[in-house]
């Protein structure tokens, strides 16, 4: 390695980046593997210094592919649908797009020094098997789907500090009954959150199905530029438009801890968010998140919500069309990239048991910003999660 990079040799400061460099390359040869790395437990990344971006089979965020969640502490999952839309189609993209621009994606995050992949072991784990044909059959079976995945004690992030390392390593010399109880409370303790990516929003309807099912009613943090809490919508109760209408309905939130963030756009009465505060809800239009960070808004989203389990949704249509506007609903005037960065950033310490992230539609952005965007608001849910390490 060093006569491939003879001039390196010469420099006097002796960087710590060049000498790991070195090493790596040497251990490397240049081609990396996707599984995970000498003598560690983790998946790590390859990375462009050693990859070209442009190679290989697109997983998310090149990490490698596997065919269920066994064995992992957090998995990618896509869910391709956009049966429930009401304007443009073509959410059902989203997901393959997303995995595509997410080759730009680094290991770590360098406004927060997490290292996410140091802490947990990740994968990219295919898509849901939804049914084009029928929502409710869908429906049905991104429930089932989920269930499986929490059963396996992993985390999902929909396109959701401690270390494997901290686990025990040998469980043969404990009993059969010892190690089943083991094996529930460490499913228990790396199972905190999960996240999501769609698809369009009526895919987080079935998933807080499958959560509540484990947690009980949950808050949410709901960014988005609509409420989504219509109730019939063309003589259909199912769409991307009903979604907390049905979650609520059915007992999965708990309406006090609920916060919606960047609502906007046209209403179909004058006030068309009464619905919303009269079962408690808390709706911040984006007119009130103008020209501001919102960092202090999340810590006292963050003192609210206390111990209460919260579940994050992310549509992109939050954001400004001028921003993403690869979706299907999009609306003027939204929040900027900063400002979604930094509500998320602004759920770390919350007891967060799921995210997901919507409504990336590929058609329409035809320069893969809004999936680009997509792709690095996902990987900063996953450094959100509660056992990620940071330096």
């Amino acid at each position: 390695m060093k006569r491939m990079f003879p001039c390196w040799n010469k420099l006097s400061f002796k960087s710590a980046a060049v000498a790991n460099f070195l090493s790596l390359a040497s251990q490397r040869a240049l081609t990396p593997s996707r599984a995970c790395s000498p003598g560690k437990s983790f998946n790590i990344p390859p990375s462009a210094e050693f990859e070209a971006r442009v190679s290989g089979i697109p997983t998310m965020a090149k990490l490698p592919y596997r065919e269920s969640a066994d064995g992992l502490d957090a998995a990618f999952v896509g869910v391709p649908i956009d049966t429930g839309t009401s304007n443009r189609p073509g959410a059902r993209f989203g997901p393959r797009q997303i995995r595509v621009e997410s080759a730009l994606l680094r290991a770590y995050n360098s406004g927060t020094n997490a290292a996410p992949y140091e802490s947990l072991v990740v994968a990219d784990i295919g898509d849901v098997n939804v049914n084009l044909y029928d929502l409710k059959d869908s429906l049905r079976r991104i429930r089932e789907a989920y269930r499986k995945i929490l059963a396996t004690g992993c985390i999902p992030l929909t396109m959701g500090e401690s270390r494997s390392a901290d686990r025990p390593s040998n469980l043969s010399n404990r009993s059969g009954t010892e190690e089943l109880q083991l094996k529930k409370v460490l499913a228990q303790f790396f199972n905190e959150m999960l996240m999501f990516a769609g698809g369009d929003h009526t895919i987080t309807y079935p998933i807080l199905q499958s959560i509540a099912e484990k947690h009980g009613p949950v808050g949410l943090i709901h960014v988005d530029a609509h409420t989504d809490t219509s109730d019939v919508v063309l003589g259909e109760k199912f769409s991307h438009a009903t979604t907390f209408r049905r979650c609520l309905e059915e007992g999965l939130l708990s309406p006090r801890n609920v916060v919606q963030i960047g609502m906007r756009g046209t209403g179909y009465s004058a006030d068309a968010y009464e619905w919303n505060r009269i079962k408690g809800f808390r709706v911040i239009p984006a007119e009130e998140c103008w020209h501001k960070s919102l960092a202090p808004l999340m810590l006292q989203i963050r003192d609210k919500m206390g111990s209460t389990p919260v579940y994050l949704s992310f549509d992109i249509d939050a954001l400004d069309p001028g921003f993403a506007p690869g979706t299907g609903t999009p609306e003027i005037a939204g929040l900027t990239p900063a400002q979604a960065v930094e509500i998320i950033r602004g759920c770390r310490r919350m007891k967060l048991v799921g995210c997901d992230l919507v409504e990336v539609s590929p058609p329409y952005d035809t320069t893969g910003n809004t999936a680009l965007l997509a792709a690095n608001l996902l990987f900063e849910m996953l450094c959100v999660l509660p056992k990620v390490k940071y330096y």
